[in-house]
């Protein structure tokens, strides 16, 4: 397609004073001081966190970027007709939008496509991927530099509208917060706007923690990078070999649990926040949850949250799930 003029590209940064991890100080400092330790998810994707969260993508193991790529492919024009044919998508975390294409290309085959909205807190990331949208769809692209979570308020009202949420995102959010975030979202949803929610299933305990327990070892090091970037941002002084990665199914509430264990009792300089953490042996701290969910359960939450189910897709093997709802 042709190339779009300037015009057509804005950029709108809401990132605060300190930047995308201004609130990493406070954050830490609650974790840590936890009777049970934890850090946020949020602080795993530096540069080196993101490779390797790319490599995990890649994986035979990690079947959730693959199985949401293919219900795309299959159904995007059902996608879109269920959505009646939205002027607008805005994607919440979209990095590259590499999936996100399969949608576009079907909304600009069904001739509604007019707008794109790129949300993601890496300004780098946004302006690349806003460009190249632009350039190669010749469609009006409003690009927002932010926290979604904490910006949700912020993007663009023009409709119909789908606002997507791919990747099992959701599934990192505690009970309570997805809870709010889900209410929030039923807020913002016009008459005619849906929102698109990408997100991993139910299954069997052996191929949901072979996922998160990959025989490379990427996995490992992604989760043992957080402790990286406190040190570099937070002038810790984590020791990454002294902690083991571990991840485990918890049936009870329905997610993979997510934790580093420290290998010995040692005592971990906060330098930035001046403080010290002491961990015993075989202690563990929790660094995400990833929920996996049903059909009827999610269309349960929704309901909680004033929206209502109107649209299910799951790839061939029932492994993962896009669903489309709207306010109810």
């Amino acid at each position: 397609m042709s190339g779009a003029p300037p015009q057509q590209i804005t950029i709108d940064v809401h990132l605060p004073p300190g930047g995308p991890l201004s609130g990493m100080a406070a954050d830490v400092r609650a974790g840590l001081t936890k009777p049970f330790k934890e850090l946020s998810p949020r602080y795993f994707y530096d540069e080196r966190g993101s490779e390797l969260f790319e490599r995990i993508t890649e994986l035979p193991e990690y079947y959730p970027t693959r199985c949401e790529r293919k219900i795309l492919e299959l159904h995007a024009a059902e996608i879109c007709a269920a959505a009646g044919g939205p002027a607008t998508l805005i994607e919440l975390g979209s990095g590259s939008a590499t999936k996100t294409r399969v949608l576009l290309d079907a909304m600009s085959d069904a001739g509604c496509l007019e707008a794109y909205a790129p949300v993601d807190i890496s300004e780098q990331i946004t302006r690349a991927t806003a460009e190249a949208i632009a350039a190669e769809y010749g469609i009006t692209v409003h690009g927002l530099v932010c926290d979604f979570e904490r910006d949700l308020e912020r993007i663009p009202l023009e409709g119909p509208r789908v606002i997507a949420l791919l990747g099992g995102t959701i599934g990192n959010f505690e009970p309570a917060q997805r809870a709010s975030f889900l209410a929030r979202v039923a807020n913002l949803l016009g008459d005619e706007d849906h929102f698109l929610l990408g997100t991993d299933l139910v299954k069997d305990r052996a191929a949901l923690e072979a996922a998160y327990n990959d025989s490379a070892g990427v996995t490992s090091q992604f989760n043992k990078n957080v402790l990286a970037v406190l040190n570099d941002r937070l002038g810790c002084d984590f020791d990454l070999e002294a902690f083991e990665h571990v991840a485990f199914w918890d049936d009870e509430n329905l997610w993979m649990d997510i934790r580093l264990r420290s290998l010995a009792r040692q005592v971990v300089d906060v330098g930035a926040l001046d403080m010290q953490v002491a961990f015993d042996r075989g202690e563990e701290m929790r660094t995400e949850i990833s929920t996996k969910f049903a059909r009827e359960g999610l269309a349960g939450i929704y309901a909680e949250s004033r929206l209502e189910m109107v649209a299910w897709w799951t790839d061939p093997d029932g492994l993962y799930g896009l669903s489309l709802a709207r306010r109810a």
